[in-house]
């Protein structure tokens, strides 16, 4: 009876899932952290090093205490060629209580440009695959009856090709990126019996921003900025301001519109690794049903052949 009960609450999330789906447009998944995990979100993303491959982790568990909530990982790796190409790879695994999983596998490219004395800017191409499966083994969504909503008759299992685009202007003080990661629109729920009950992933544009104020020596504020759009939806609109501490340490607050307030910390561990926390709470009346949102990051920087030392590198501040 306990496992009956969570199926109806995780098709009565889907359910609402989906028909925010069809109304409004399926929405990516969201961070808090977005100014370390901007390799997902944009391929022009280049701010390593030559001879530093920069790696990335983050893993979200949203709305927790709901069953059936939505739990996102995901990877970057990336590194110069040279001066004017940056390649990587890029991963997410969105998943939405072991019945709706997406996982997004990208190969990204890089063209780098310098503009200025100590500026560059960044034009990038995302290419790969999106593997989109739902498991609705088990789904019992009326009582005494047989299922009767279209969208949950079968399993899916489906492969969508797709690219994505961006640019990315930066220094050591600041950044400012405009990209779409993913450009082709897919449908992954058809039309059945006149009935219409769809899943579609339109394209996605996000506009970033992000800037160091040196307070004094050994403080600086960093405030930034996402703002997320998509056809049929209202703009998203995420704002952070956070300070850094010698360096090593930093912590801030964060405000998603119409949605969540968030504090964030994260940690300097080694000259190589960066790992960080962030905790949302929902402010809509969801957060009667939550206890509100982890997210958890970790930085990583290989020195591929040796030549670089330690904390005498430039300091990575996004």
């Amino acid at each position: 009876m306990k496992d009956l009960n969570i199926y109806h609450k995780i098709a009565a999330l889907l359910s609402l899932t989906l028909l925010s789906l069809q109304s409004f447009g399926q929405q990516d998944p969201q961070f808090t952290q977005y100014m370390y995990n901007m390799s997902i979100i944009n391929p022009a993303y280049a701010t390593a090093e030559e001879g530093i491959l920069n790696l990335g982790g983050l893993y979200r568990s949203q709305w927790v205490g709901i069953e059936g909530a939505p739990k996102t990982g995901t990877f970057f790796a990336h590194t110069p060629i040279n001066e004017k190409i940056e390649m990587g790879i890029s991963f997410t695994n969105d998943n939405i209580g072991d019945v709706v999983n997406e996982n997004n596998i990208y190969a990204d490219f890089a063209y780098v440009l310098p503009v200025g004395i100590e500026s560059k800017i960044s034009f990038g191409l995302k290419a790969g695959v999106t593997l989109f499966d739902t498991n609705f083994d088990g789904f019992i969504l009326q009582s005494g009856g047989t299922n009767t909503d279209v969208a949950f008759d079968e399993n899916i299992s489906r492969a969508f090709p797709n690219l994505g685009i961006g640019a990315f202007f930066f220094a050591n003080n600041y950044y400012l990126g405009l990209s779409a990661p993913n450009m082709l629109s897919t449908k992954h729920l058809e039309d059945q019996n006149g009935i219409k009950a769809t899943g579609v992933e339109n394209v996605h544009y996000f506009l970033t921003g992000g800037y160091v104020f040196d307070i004094n020596q050994n403080l600086k504020l960093k405030p930034a900025f996402m703002a997320r759009g998509v056809k049929g939806a209202p703009l998203a609109l995420d704002v952070t301001a956070n300070v850094l501490i010698d360096e090593r340490i930093e912590a801030g607050l964060g405000y998603r519109l119409g949605d969540a307030m968030s504090a964030l910390i994260n940690f300097r561990v080694t000259p190589e690794l960066r790992i960080g926390y962030a905790y949302d709470y929902t402010t809509t009346n969801l957060g009667d049903f939550n206890s509100g949102s982890h997210e958890i990051f970790i930085l990583f920087d290989v020195d591929l052949f040796g030549f670089k030392n330690g904390y005498d590198r430039s300091p990575r501040f996004f």
